[in-house]
């Protein structure tokens, strides 16, 4: 994972919403059935995380997981649509 996609405030603020409030920050990514299964998965890592504490991070990783996974697939889309509209770059082979 490379810092590039970090540089916009934006960005920025939707990981940090990750981590600190998961289900808000899948939410605010365009994600609600992620951020309904990540409130389902809050209330077992609750309970056990009493006994496991590692447990406690699971939902912050998942949202964090989910939100790089759908920011890198919105990156990919734009750009095989950019090759569709504008043809491959200078210099391309087949």
């Amino acid at each position: 994972m490379t810092m590039e996609h970090l540089r916009t405030p934006r960005t920025r603020m939707i990981y940090l919403l990750a981590i600190f409030l998961p289900p808000l920050g899948l939410l605010l990514n365009g994600q609600p059935f992620a951020a309904l299964l990540n409130v389902v998965l809050i209330i077992p890592c609750l309970v056990l995380g009493l006994i496991f504490h590692p447990l406690w991070l699971v939902p912050s990783l998942y949202a964090v997981i989910s939100v790089y996974m759908r920011r890198e697939q919105r990156r990919h889309r734009e750009i095989v649509e950019a090759i569709e509209r504008h043809g491959p770059p200078p210099g391309w082979r087949r």
